[in-house]
């Protein structure tokens, strides 16, 4: 089933801000470059504009890229999640030797439903070993209402590190779910659980290993990718068309079609690195997280 979101102690993020003014930065390049039709015949298109504006990206096989379809249709199935119209999916694979970020597109015109790779990108899950620190949880997450997605202040922490990366970057809020404690005797604890960019100086370079509290950390050009085409916005998109506003909703997007609201984490049990997830070079500065 859909992982419960349930309030409860904080555990991965601390004292964001609500009511924090927008800020919601123009970006020359993205409006310069062509927007995806809502006229366009299927979903896949927006596997050029992933080429065109996505920064750090992998270099997926074709084997490799029907292999993580098939772990994303079994974790749908195991979630119980009902037959779906077409969408995007996200999925991370919180293996230590991949660390990586799945775009998918859930064709449902076919029968059975087909999975089609848009593309993927390092990112980074929790590094147990440390107090707070949690082991991304496994299971299928809604993107929903319920809980309300921010924008990062680009605030320095005691390290000098913007945690959420720069201002303006949307952090995706999928609210309270169970995650087991990488510290002590481990065990079971409430944690929140956030998707979000990640220092662009001192971190994000090093997208590709574990190293947060449990969150999952994107490269900013694939937040704003997320972003810009709505791609896990399917339940906001329903409530703007019924007249309802939101402070987060950047005016410069173009939402697809097929808007969705799952973030799927599996962990693929890989015993290496395979070639096309390259284990990033440097040194994660001690005491960072997020």
């Amino acid at each position: 089933m859909v992982q419960t979101k349930i309030a409860s102690p904080i555990a991965c993020v601390r004292g964001y801000n609500g009511n924090m003014k927008i800020f919601l930065p123009i970006i020359a390049l993205l409006l310069a470059s062509s927007p995806v039709s809502s006229s366009a015949e299927d979903g896949t298109s927006l596997s050029l504009a992933f080429q065109r504006e996505v920064i750090r990206r992998l270099d997926v096989p074709q084997q490799a890229q029907a292999h993580y379809a098939q772990l994303l249709k079994a974790a749908l199935a195991s979630a119980g999640i009902p037959a779906m119209k077409s969408q995007y999916v996200l999925m991370a694979d919180r293996n230590p030797n991949v660390q990586a970020i799945f775009v998918y597109w859930l064709d449902a015109r076919a029968s059975p439903g087909r999975s089609h790779f848009i593309g993927a990108s390092p990112a980074s899950t929790g590094k147990p070993n440390k107090y707070n620190h949690f082991i991304t949880p496994l299971g299928v997450f809604a993107h929903t209402l319920d809980n309300k997605d921010f924008r990062a202040e680009g605030t320095l922490n005691g390290f000098g590190i913007r945690g959420m990366g720069r201002k303006g970057m949307r952090a995706y809020d999928f609210g309270w779910t169970l995650g087991e404690r990488g510290w002590g005797r481990s065990g079971l604890s409430q944690m929140r659980l956030l998707m979000h960019t990640t220092d662009p100086d001192y971190l994000e370079h090093l997208l590709g290993k574990a190293m947060s509290k449990g969150c999952i950390r994107i490269p900013a050009t694939l937040n704003t990718f997320i972003d810009r085409y709505g791609l896990l916005d399917g339940d906001y998109e329903q409530a703007l068309a019924s007249g309802k506003k939101f402070w987060v909703i950047r005016p410069d997007r173009t939402p697809t079609p097929w808007s969705g609201r799952y973030l799927v984490i599996v962990d693929s049990g890989s015993i290496q690195r395979p070639a096309w997830s390259p284990e990033p070079a440097g040194i994660t500065p001690p005491g960072i997280a997020n």
